[in-house]
């Protein structure tokens, strides 16, 4: 099934005309290339150059990409589209491949809009402003080549690419522990690569035509054994990154000692690397394997709701409080692509999508209330919307779509997931029972400590240390202006959710009609996946 899959596939791409302008070549290139010219920008010292010139880089970027979803992408088209690709080394089968379907283009479009506000989140910066926007804009063609490359090996070169900005980063500018969360996360995403370095050498070898293009890889038909090894690696990789229980550990700590622009990167694109990843190797690569692994996913999603929920609940430092939040709200990503329903696929994607915009607004306020209160301890907050009631007013949006308000986009993702695993016939009721029942549970701790730390922040007596050692200033201009464009896309797909599902809708009922024919062709599974899985399975209306 995946080799007939992958010729249809590769014929269709074929027969696809390439853009005349390259739209993701000039996205991922252009601002490294701009980076590479910041040492040049004529500056002072105070950095007020350098960030104009990085705002502008980064404008110019987004709109590139969305250049490229109005000239060249067709959201019915569920193929490959914006192909790019030149021959690079042919004797190894090298080349620089890039191109957009519905499991890249919404999360392209993500990151540079993400980095543009992030940009203009560090304006404050005068600590080494040129190698600071620097890193970020070597960050936003890194970040936008690793969903737009179509080649493994390309692949791992972006992947490691981030390694490095992030690193430095959270060493030069983070908080008291920055060396230790910098250390931390290097480690746990640098070791994780080897699974995707060894993964992907073994796949691009196997069967003797040596090529690292996806679309080879899916037309070499791996046998089931070896899917689940390359499997079992590729989801150690990437649940790092997500990040999954018990792979989660550095997160709450690079959250901790990070900026509020790199928080914004960090909640906004960088877990979303993990969730792309999952579904464009491990589910459209390896489907066999996953028709195994994808019980063990759904659990996996259960555990990051119900247990980041609780410990996001009983922190106390108001960034590790938020960063919690975000592995819980990952959970969700996580039982929506082990479904084989194209509408629990399709809200896994729409909530990476939803959760770039609210947790990258929702850390962009920490850093703002940090940056007046001097403190992130909640037990040392208390009474500040007194004095800040337009920090107050956002927190309360931010907040009310962060714990799924109906009008927000939140709501409509995480419901798309519960629907679509509710009514998903690759598994049992009594499993389909216990995991909705489950994650609900989640769902109702969400708003619980959400407006507890609203309450702990803005409401109750004024404490006086606060109020004597710190000048609690009001919402800025520009504090309002990022926090305004990210609420448009929020309340926008909340209200209009097809604003965002029409443009992978084809792309992943593609992609699930392709796993549920490899649930179907499967035997009669084994041990306890065969109390959870019905077989043999037909999707209806995808194969």
């Amino acid at each position: 099934m995946p080799l007939d899959f992958a010729v249809t596939l590769a014929a269709t791409t074929a027969q696809a005309s390439s853009t005349a302008f390259p739209w993701l070549s000039a996205s991922i290139l252009f601002p490294i290339a701009a980076a590479l010219c910041i040492p040049f920008v004529p500056d002072k010292g105070d950095g007020k150059q350098v960030r104009w010139f990085a705002l502008g880089v980064a404008l110019i970027t987004f709109l590139l990409t969305v250049g490229g979803y109005l000239n060249g992408y067709d959201p019915s088209n569920p193929n490959l589209q914006l192909v790019e690709k030149v021959s690079w080394l042919p004797d190894l089968g090298l080349a620089w491949s890039v191109g957009a379907d519905g499991l890249s283009m919404p999360l392209i479009l993500l990151t540079s809009f993400i980095t543009a506000l992030a940009v203009l989140a560090a304006w404050p910066v005068s600590f080494k402003p040129r190698l600071f926007y620097f890193l970020l804009l070597a960050m936003d063609g890194g970040q936008i080549a690793v969903f737009a490359v179509q080649d493994m090996l390309l692949f791992f070169l972006a992947w490691e690419l981030e390694l490095l900005p992030v690193y430095l980063l959270l060493a030069i500018w983070g908080g008291k522990k920055r060396q230790y969360a910098a250390t931390k996360f290097i480690l746990y995403t640098a070791g994780s690569s080897l699974f995707i370095l060894l993964a992907g050498l073994a796949m691009a070898f196997y069967g003797g035509h040596v090529s690292f293009d996806y679309t080879d890889l899916m037309a070499k038909g791996f046998p089931v054994k070896f899917q689940l090894l390359a499997y079992a690696g590729l989801l150690i990789a990437f649940g790092v990154k997500l990040p999954i229980v018990p792979l989660h550990t550095w997160l709450p700590d690079a959250h901790g000692e990070a900026t509020a622009p790199v928080h914004m990167l960090l909640a906004g694109i960088l877990l979303k690397m993990g969730g792309y990843a999952l579904l464009r190797f491990n589910c459209q690569i390896l489907p066999d394997a996953h028709a195994v692994f994808a019980p063990l996913l759904v659990v996996l999603g259960v555990v990051n709701i119900i247990y980041a929920a609780l410990t996001s609940f009983a922190q106390r430092n108001l960034k590790r409080k938020i960063a919690y939040s975000s592995i819980s709200h990952m959970g969700f990503v996580l039982i929506g692509i082990g479904s084989f329903s194209a509408l629990g696929s399709s809200g896994a994607m729409l909530q990476m999508v939803s959760h770039g915009l609210i947790g990258a607004s929702l850390f962009f306020l920490v850093g703002a209330t940090y940056d007046r209160t001097h403190t992130l301890q909640l037990d040392e907050m208390g009474g500040v919307g007194q004095k800040m009631r337009k920090m107050f007013a956002l927190w309360t949006v931010c907040s009310l779509a962060s714990l799924a308000l109906p009008g927000m986009s939140g709501f409509v993702s995480e419901l798309m997931v519960f629907v679509g695993f509710a009514t998903d016939e690759a598994y049992t009721l009594p499993f389909r029972v216990v995991i909705t029942g489950l994650a609900a549970i989640g769902v109702i701790l969400t708003p619980i400590y959400l407006l507890s730390m609203l309450r702990e922040i803005f409401y109750g007596k004024e404490k006086a240390e606060l109020v004597a050692h710190t000048h609690l200033v009001d919402a800025e201009p520009r504090e309002i202006y990022i926090i305004g464009c990210l609420l448009v896309p929020i309340i926008g797909i909340g209200l209009y959710p097809r604003l965002m599902t029409d443009t992978y809708r084809a792309s992943m009922e593609q992609l699930v009609g392709l796993d549920s024919r490899a649930v179907a062709a499967l035997n009669a599974p084994s041990g306890s996946a065969a109390l959870i899985r019905q077989a043999p399975l037909r999707a209806p209306g995808l194969g």
